[in-house]
C-alpha cells in the first residue's frame, strides 16, 4: 500500500490483529472519525517468522509458499469489512499493512495523526500487566494522543 496523505491531520490510526481487543479499538476509532469526519487508517504489522536450520536446510516457517503480508492484509481488510458493516453512517477507511514491530509500525503511521488507537492484550510481564507491550510503546512515544481500548471480552472474564 502506498503512503497516505491526509490534510490537517484529519485521520486516526488505529492498530488491528486478530484480537477481540483490536475489534473493539477498531469500532471505537468509527465512532470517533464518525463524531469528527476523519478517516480512520487501519495499521497492521507482519513479521517474518524465524527460519530453522537443519542438515538438509533452512525450513522457514510457515511454508515457504505462503505470504505473510498477503494473509496479514487479508485478515485485515476482512475484519475492518466485518466491523465497518456494523456502523450506520459510511467513514472513509484505509488500510496499511506493514513489515516491522507493530509498535514501531503504529508510531511511524501516528506521525501526523489527529489520535492512534490501539487495543490493551494485557500480555506481558509486570509493566505489560494493564496493558500490553505495544499500547504501553505506543503510550511512550507516540506524536500524538493515543486512547487504549480495553478488551470488552477480557473485561468480562476478569470480572
Amino acid at each position: 500500500m502506498t503512503d497516505q496523505t491526509y490534510p490537517e491531520g484529519r485521520y486516526i490510526v488505529v492498530g488491528v490483529d486478530s484480537s477481540h481487543g483490536s475489534r473493539t479499538a477498531l469500532r471505537w476509532a468509527l465512532g470517533q472519525a464518525r463524531l469528527t469526519g476523519a478517516t480512520v487508517e487501519a495499521v497492521a504489522a507482519w513479521r517474518q517468522p524465524p527460519t530453522y536450520e537443519y542438515s538438509y536446510g533452512a525450513i522457514p516457517y510457515p511454508s515457504p509458499g505462503d505470504s505473510i503480508a498477503a494473509v496479514t492484509e487479508k485478515v485485515l481488510t476482512e475484519t475492518v469489512a466485518d466491523v465497518v458493516g456494523t456502523g450506520d453512517q459510511p467513514v472513509d477507511v484505509r488500510i496499511k499493512v506493514a513489515h516491522g514491530p507493530a509498535a514501531q509500525i503504529l508510531l511511524e503511521a501516528a506521525a501526523g495523526a489527529e489520535l492512534l488507537v490501539v487495543g490493551s492484550r494485557g500480555h506481558g510481564a509486570f509493566a505489560g500487566m494493564l496493558l500490553g507491550s505495544v499500547s504501553q510503546h505506543c503510550i511512550q512515544h507516540a506524536p500524538c494522543p493515543v486512547i487504549v481500548i480495553p478488551d470488552a471480552e477480557q473485561s468480562k472474564i476478569a470480572s
